[in-house]
């Protein structure tokens, strides 16, 4: 297929000079002078018709059109990059990089795929964990398992659904101590707003993605426990089974609950969320992670 694109050189130029604001950084780090750096922009920006670049005497700053030119090319060099890497032999070629948090990947992931290791032992899965950071690029592993608002439909990107319900959790001793001792018999979740229930501090992951008033689900009802901010899902685990207060549970807590560690006395359970396991579109994928992918879904 023919294109009309810009040189690789000049977009290399381009990239370096953007990322480093800087003419002269970019003559060093890619070992020419200085004039060919300014010939490879200027010859780019003719390509283009558009100016990248403001220049003042001392600094040159990245127009609206140079940052848009940046971000596409740093994702096209990080997945050429990537695609080399994949396909050059005794070069990471093993290699199958999957996004999980710890607390996925170890009460989920690691159960499914020591089969897939026993016929595979020549692949190496690495797992990538930062998966709800906010600088976390999906283009960057081959799948990821995350959770999310269920969908309801599977697409090239979104290849697989699992949903699970969500339920507050909290330690016996802990209703023992507020004497709240629980029972059979489930409680309303209005309960959940009295006294002394409204005392016990909501341990949740981030402000951000806080559940807990779409568990409540009275529309403008605020919650006046307060809440503790405990990042990682395993950390907040044991610090509800320690007797600390509250957490949303879902269905990979079973372990907890079937033992008695926790608890979890009201019948309300939010649906609409789960686990989906989701890949980059466009992103080159090994074959071994193929298998992975097809293994893991075939043995959900």
């Amino acid at each position: 297929m023919k294109h009309h694109l810009p040189s690789l050189d000049s977009l290399k130029v381009f990239e370096s000079a953007a990322r480093h604001l800087s003419f002269t950084l970019a003559a060093e780090e890619l070992c020419i002078s200085k004039s060919a750096v300014s010939y490879q922009v200027k010859k780019l920006e003719e390509s283009l018709d558009c100016a990248l670049f403001r220049r003042s005497v001392r600094q040159v700053y990245l127009t609206h059109s140079g940052q848009q030119l940046l971000q596409t090319a740093q994702r096209i060099f990080a997945d050429l990059t990537d695609a080399m890497n994949q396909i050059q032999p005794g070069n990471s070629s093993h290699d199958v990089l999957v996004g999980a948090t710890t607390y996925v990947a170890s009460r989920w992931l690691s159960p499914r795929i020591a089969s897939f290791c026993e016929k595979h032992p020549s692949v190496s899965i690495l797992l990538h964990h930062a998966v709800n950071s906010g600088s976390f690029k999906l283009q960057d592993v081959d799948f990821a398992i995350r959770w999310t608002p269920i969908q309801g439909q599977i697409s090239h990107s979104r290849l697989f659904e699992l949903p699970m319900s969500l339920f507050p959790v909290c330690s016996q001793r802990l209703l023992e101590r507020i004497g709240h001792p629980s029972s059979k018999r489930k409680w309303d979740r209005t309960q959940f707003s009295q006294a002394p229930m409204n005392s016990i501090p909501l341990l949740c992951e981030d402000r951000a993605l806080d559940l807990w008033l779409a568990w409540y689900g009275e529309a403008g009802a605020k919650l006046d426990n307060p809440r503790r901010v405990i990042t990682d899902a395993n950390v907040r685990v044991q610090a509800a089974i320690d007797g600390q207060g509250w957490v949303l549970a879902d269905e990979l807590m079973r372990h907890e609950l079937d033992n008695g560690l926790l608890v979890a006395p009201f019948k309300h359970q939010l649906q609409g969320y789960g686990y989906s396991i989701q890949s980059a579109p466009g992103r080159f994928t090994s074959q071994n992670a193929l298998n992975l992918k097809h293994w893991l879904l075939d043995n959900v």
